[in-house]
């Protein structure tokens, strides 16, 4: 890993980013439905051809996982020691919405987890990134660099962060059990981004998510002093035979995860 140079990594991401941009800013609506019965648009995949194409540039020997193309066979991916997680455009339904919440995800992957995470919305040029062992950090526009980490004291209301498209009733009915609550509901992988940076104390999500959608994301937030859980309390695993994953709790150090484990 340490032949990875991140900055190049994000480079990527802004680069993807400004691309989406264009399609966005141009009031283009063309839109159609995958097999999954989710949307994809064009700025899907100019931002997915940008990305692959660079990455294997730089790196032909790392594979590459990406919504918008076919994933290798279990039997391949399982042998695989490094390999990207790529969400080219995440939140496609917030950029069809055009309310300006998707971002850029780039995870690299070592075995069963994330190891480098790059977060970018391009639509406020806000940018997140992380590198296992070296901390959080994220640049707002012209702004400097800046290291981010978790809220760290126990407040009231309690901040929960969850998703502008997929909430469910099960996260209804565990936070009516959280006591005092304050909700913030936002697309896209940012969510992540919001616990790493302490404007949230949890994020909950039940309603699948893929592994490309949260990868990037878990790095920058346990970078800050995050964890994640599944909804048994596990550690958050990756490559598995199914990318799909179950429900998942990103949270500070706050938050008690007897208040959140086993609530299938």
């Amino acid at each position: 890993m340490k032949s990875i140079d991140i900055n190049k990594i994000i480079d990527i991401a802004l680069l993807a980013g400004k691309e989406i941009l264009e399609v966005y800013n141009s009031g283009e609506t063309d839109v159609q439905m995958k097999e999954d019965n989710f949307p994809v648009t064009r700025a899907d995949k100019v931002s997915e051809e940008i990305i692959s194409k660079y990455l294997k540039e730089l790196y032909p020997n790392i594979p590459i996982i990406s919504e918008e193309s076919e994933a290798a066979s279990y039997e391949d991916r399982s042998q695989w020691e490094y390999f990207w997680l790529v969400d080219p455009l995440d939140g496609t339904k917030e950029f069809i919405s055009r309310n300006g919440e998707f971002t850029v995800n780039i995870a690299l992957m070592y075995k069963d987890s994330p190891v480098m995470g790059v977060i970018y919305a391009p639509a406020v040029d806000l940018l997140y990134y992380a590198q296992k062992g070296s901390g959080a950090f994220k640049k707002a526009g012209s702004s400097k660099v800046c290291s981010i980490c978790i809220y760290k004291e126990k407040r009231s209301p309690l901040i929960v962060t969850r998703s502008r498209s997929h909430a469910s009733e099960k996260e209804n009915s565990l936070i009516s059990q959280l006591g005092d609550v304050k909700e913030i509901i936002v697309g896209s992988s940012i969510k992540f981004c919001y616990v790493a940076e302490g404007k949230a104390d949890i994020y909950i999500r039940f309603a699948g998510s893929m592994e490309w959608d949260i990868a990037a994301g878990q790095c920058i937030a346990e970078e800050a002093g995050a964890e994640m859980r599944d909804i048994r309390g596990n550690l958050f695993l990756y490559n598995k035979k199914v990318l799909k994953n179950e429900a998942l709790f990103c949270f500070n150090t706050t938050v008690d995860i007897s208040l959140l484990a086993n609530r299938n």
